[in-house]
């Protein structure tokens, strides 16, 4: 008989049940609600309102309350049962071995997996001086779990976990993901054999679905939504009637486990070589998983994955330690919903909520009008956050933000944090529908929001402080006219103090100016100088970067450098030259004959020449059409033998190649030297070519 523990032991005999106070009864009965709520919209509805880290914390009060006073704990409370229901319209599948929650370990640090060791080693009775327990670690992925059943060897059915005991049948569904086999790779398969797992949604996969999402809304399709997250987008079309639906919806999977098992020959013994024999089963294991020899490498495993979290093409949020010997997990047993051998060791929320204080607007470089929340400071993705995005004003209206909401803001790695939905159960009375300004905040010009267009734009152009410091930034960037020396602070003073108006005044800058400057001596003002005189000297492709015309990026600007040879010729160029360029299609056709005709921008030019900004010219060299690499994407990465990378994509980009800096499904060729990093392991991934530099160049010597 394996030995059980019981997570909440009776109250010692001689000792009375401590009684709550009728506050602490009250707030146990508010928590167990809202668990129940916010659960039903999570895993029933797959419309969660609050994020993981919020509901987290609402469970571990329940449970510390529970714990303080047994006589709390009912049998309904949602930390005694996995909470989920099987939707109307889907067969009941009944868990032969039920599907348990894990229980989460709340201290993101190194001292989680510490207390888990601890607490597993006093379970199993070791004393201090036996070896260390060997645990697998592996990545706890944020989707949906299922279990998959295969009787000998072919897949008759799959089901979601629903309430643990219960869930619903969704084989139509599961057949669409191609990762998963519909029979087993073996000889001999065991005569049953249930597969648990997670179906998730990759982030690439999310992105390129939103965009379709936001296609069919543009198109006036109804009942069309932008979706939240991709676990709440995997959940959604996994658990659809129509299979039709799933299968428009790309889905992953990976296998973490098995429930009922019979007559499997050679049955692993550890949680490590289960998982490797079902990968040899043909089943989707992640590679990121370790067998770890106590807390020290479980904290060593814990510190690896969050290093690629962001690297990785699917969300997670922790990572999960099992007891690796699966007698051993036996013998642990279970307590209440959860089983006492595992535990889910989470990093930093990157959701969390927050209250908007107000709603201000930014003005960009090219006068376009940003919606950005000014949020009570929040905790979220590893720093505190003040500001978040609000895109648009389509945007603003379709989440309906308003001052005075509380918010879900999310944070991962290096993206702007943005307000992901409202909180509508706590919306206060009298807060009023967001407007966007009919008048630019910073200079008082009017707006405007062309047809076809999302963004409202400020009309005064450079004339617009905002716009002006920005558009000197852009100007002096390195991509640009590499202005060394001159900084966001710096630009920030020489505009305030009304000394740069317009980007030919930098030129006019003396000695005296700069030293008079607040944190500017004498020597850190001959340095700018020598800056602004070394970047007279320049191409035409970084000059027509530098000046900041909308839908003009570096690479447009680097084709339409090479096609005409001067600036004249562009600036003379009628719609139809300007659409004979490579990467210049109507709207960027537009847009450069709009900047080159107002006479304002045309002076702002002939005065930077005048100044002294040069470039070489030449007669200018239409892209050969016969080319065979015209129109290929490449990305460079790594370091090549002999060339440098701008070389490389100089070369690249004379006979009409793309160069771009991230690898998708779109890339052609990627271009690999030492060093190589996460862009070739994507390439390899995906299924992306991959060259060195010798390929590369064989590639051109065919042109």
């Amino acid at each position: 008989m394996p030995t059980t523990f019981d997570l909440f032991p009776d109250i010692p005999k001689g000792h009375a049940a401590p009684t709550p106070t009728p506050a602490q009864v009250e707030r146990a009965a508010t928590l167990r609600l809202q668990l129940q709520r916010h659960a039903h919209l999570y895993y029933v509805l797959d419309a969660p309102q609050i994020p993981d880290a919020e509901y987290d914390r609402l469970f571990t009060e329940l449970q510390a309350l529970e714990a303080a006073f047994p006589v709390l704990r009912t049998p309904d409370s949602p930390t005694q049962r996995v909470i989920g229901q099987v939707l109307d319209g889907f067969v009941p599948v009944h868990h032969a071995v039920p599907m348990l929650s894990i229980r989460t370990e709340t201290d993101h640090g190194e001292s989680g997996a510490y207390v888990f060791d601890q607490r597993i080693r006093k379970e199993l009775g070791l004393e201090p001086g036996e070896p260390p327990v060997q645990y697998q670690a592996e990545l706890k992925f944020d989707g949906l779990a299922v279990t998959l059943r295969y009787v000998d060897g072919v897949l008759v059915q799959a089901a979601t976990r629903g309430d643990g005991e219960t869930g619903e049948e969704v084989t139509h569904n599961i057949r669409t993901i191609g990762q998963i086999p519909l029979w087993l790779h073996a000889a001999r398969p065991p005569s049953v054999l249930e597969i648990r797992g997670e179906v998730y949604m990759r982030r690439d996969d999310f992105e390129a679905l939103n965009e379709q999402q936001r296609q069919k809304i543009a198109q006036g399709q109804k009942n069309e939504k932008i979706f939240v997250n991709p676990r709440n987008a995997a959940a959604g079309a996994l658990r659809q009637l129509d299979p039709g639906i799933a299968k428009q919806r790309p889905l992953s999977f990976f296998a973490y486990g098995t429930g009922e098992t019979r007559n499997w020959p050679d049955q692993p013994d550890t949680q490590s070589v289960m998982l490797d024999a079902l990968q040899v089963f043909g089943l989707p294991v992640s590679e990121h998983r370790a067998v770890a020899e106590g807390a020290e490498e479980l904290v060593a495993f814990h510190q690896k994955i969050a290093a690629l979290r962001e690297s990785l093409p699917f969300d997670i949020d922790g990572v999960v330690y099992k007891v690796n010997r699966l007698d051993w997990q036996q013998q642990l047993g279970f307590a209440s919903r959860e089983p006492r051998w595992a535990v889910a060791h989470k990093f930093p929320a990157q959701e969390e909520m927050t209250v908007v204080q107000a709603i201000d607007i930014q003005v960009g470089r090219t006068g376009k009008l940003t919606p950005v929340a000014k949020l009570a400071p929040v905790f979220v993705g590893g720093v505190t956050v003040t500001n978040a995005t609000l895109h648009n004003e389509d945007e603003v209206r379709r989440k309906d933000v308003r001052a005075g909401d509380v918010v879900v803001v999310r944070r991962a790695g290096d993206v702007i944090p943005e307000v992901v939905s409202v909180v509508m159960d706590r919306r206060p009375r009298g807060t009023e529908p967001f407007t966007m300004p009919t008048t630019c905040p910073v200079c008082g010009s009017d707006v405007e929001r062309l047809d076809g267009e999302v963004d409202t734009r400020c009309t005064a152009g450079l004339f617009c402080a905002a716009q002006r410091k920005q558009a000197i930034l852009h100007y002096a960037q390195r991509r640009a006219l590499d202005i060394e020396n001159l900084g966001e602070k710096l630009v920030d003073q020489l505009v305030d103090q009304g000394l740069v108006s317009t980007l030919p005044d930098l030129y006019r800058l003396t000695l005296t100016q700069l030293s008079a400057l607040e944190r500017m001596a004498e020597k850190s003002a001959s340095n700018l100088l020598d800056g602004l005189e070394k970047s007279k000297s320049t191409t035409l492709a970084r000059f027509i970067f530098g000046l900041g015309i909308r839908h003009v990026g570096e690479t447009t600007a680097k084709e339409l450098a090479r096609h005409f040879g001067t600036l004249d010729a562009l600036i003379g160029a009628d719609d139809a030259a300007l659409t004979q360029v490579s990467d210049v299609g109507p709207v960027v056709a537009q847009s450069l004959q709009h900047f080159f005709g107002e006479p304002h921008n045309r002076e702002v030019v002939a005065q930077l020449r005048i100044a002294g900004v040069h470039w070489p010219e030449h007669k200018g060299t239409p892209l050969r059409s016969t080319t065979h690499l015209s129109g290929k994407i490449f990305v460079l990465t790594g370091t090549l033998p002999s060339l440098s990378r701008e070389k490389a994509a100089a070369l690249l980009e004379a006979v009409g190649v793309k160069v771009t800096g991230s690898v998708s499904k779109k890339t052609d060729y990627v271009v690999a030297g030492t060093d190589a990093g996460n862009k070739l392991e994507k390439a390899r991934e995906l299924g992306v070519p991959v060259l060195d530099e010798a390929g590369m160049l064989a590639l051109l010597r065919q042109e």
